[in-house]
């Protein structure tokens, strides 16, 4: 497995981590002083992180994050896609893409993510 699919199996394990275990995701995702940063969110450090995840679980419940195609990479770079997928029908209201800056850990120094799809809201 590349440094890159490496990142984005830890990247998307704290999306989709449970309340229990989404601290210890995040860690094994992100640096101490990782960031994520997306038009809704601006935050840096592992609590701030999983509180976004956590938000975005109480958004969503009954969904999950997918990779959406193959990730494209670079030196320490990826962009890839993602959709929020639900699963019970398989429907995908929101969906975007993101490119991740890795340490020299292979974990995500920051990540800077678009929406490219959004629920439509009542």
């Amino acid at each position: 497995m590349s440094a890159y699919e490496t990142a984005l199996t830890r990247y998307f394990a704290a999306w989709n981590a449970d309340a229990a275990s989404l601290a210890g995701a995040v860690a094994a995702a992100w640096t101490e002083d990782g960031s994520y940063t997306d038009p809704m969110a601006d935050v840096t450090g592992h609590e701030r992180i999983a509180a976004v995840i956590a938000a975005a679980h109480e958004q969503f419940p009954g969904f999950e994050f997918r990779l959406s195609g193959e990730p494209d990479g670079h030196h320490n770079t990826v962009r890839f896609g993602w959709e929020l997928v639900s699963t019970a029908d398989g429907s995908a209201p929101a969906a975007g893409s993101d490119v991740a800056v890795l340490a020299e850990d292979g974990r995500i120094r920051s990540v800077l993510g678009f929406l490219d799809r959004v629920p439509a809201t009542a």
